[in-house]
């Protein structure tokens, strides 16, 4: 017995028989754990696309975002890219502006009336998303290449060009050439759709020796 006036530890009581015990189901542990798989795996490709975006001369923080709208699949608020990726309201309001106006995500309703946010939703079907970053940037940088180019021949005095000027006028139609050919390919591939998803896998296939 204990000394001093003091009180022995009463015994734990172990559960009674028949009586519920909280025990988490396999199925609640699988399922955080395939989360906790799927979100790292997604974090990777976000940290890889954004990487990749510098190299492209995009910003990082653009490219996460949409990295972000496409891997998950599904409609996210401004909140939710905030939330995942870090980012001030101020920057993510102004990258959801640009990846809409490059037609890379559009806006769409959230599900619940009572919800007042706006969504964002990255395309899905990869071969359009190629098609449109082409166009997007066809227009922005292709496009302007092509009319400076233009504007890089000799001004013609009087009709009479010397041997130089006229070589360099080839040097620059060459390359207009080129880049017009380029402009071509690029307008069909754009128009084309899945005929040319199907052209481009033939040809895979071809140059691949047929693998």
């Amino acid at each position: 017995m204990p000394s001093n006036g003091q009180t022995a530890p009463k015994p734990s009581r172990s559960p009674r028989a028949g009586s519920a015990v909280a025990v988490p189901s396999p199925d609640a542990a699988t399922a955080g754990a395939d989360a906790a798989e799927i979100a790292a795996a997604q974090d990777r490709f976000i940290s890889f696309w954004g990487e990749m975006g510098t190299r492209w001369g995009v910003q990082r923080s653009m490219a996460e975002v949409h990295a972000l709208l496409f891997i998950a699949g599904e409609p996210l608020s401004a909140e939710d890219v905030m939330d995942r990726l870090r980012l001030s309201r101020g920057s993510v309001s102004t990258v959801l502006r640009q990846l809409v106006e490059w037609g890379l995500i559009q806006r769409v309703r959230a599900k619940e009336r009572s919800d007042r946010r706006e969504y964002f939703q990255a395309e899905q079907d990869v071969w359009k998303l190629f098609y449109t970053i082409l166009r997007a940037r066809k227009r922005r940088e292709f496009d302007p290449l092509v009319e400076e180019l233009g504007g890089c021949r000799v001004s013609a005095r009087g009709g009479r060009r010397t041997e130089r000027e006229r070589a360099h006028d080839r040097r620059i139609d060459e390359l207009l050439e080129l880049c017009v050919f380029f402009d071509g390919l690029a307008n069909t591939i754009s128009r084309s759709g899945k005929g040319i998803e199907r052209a481009t896998r033939l040809l895979a296939r071809v140059l691949g020796g047929g693998k």
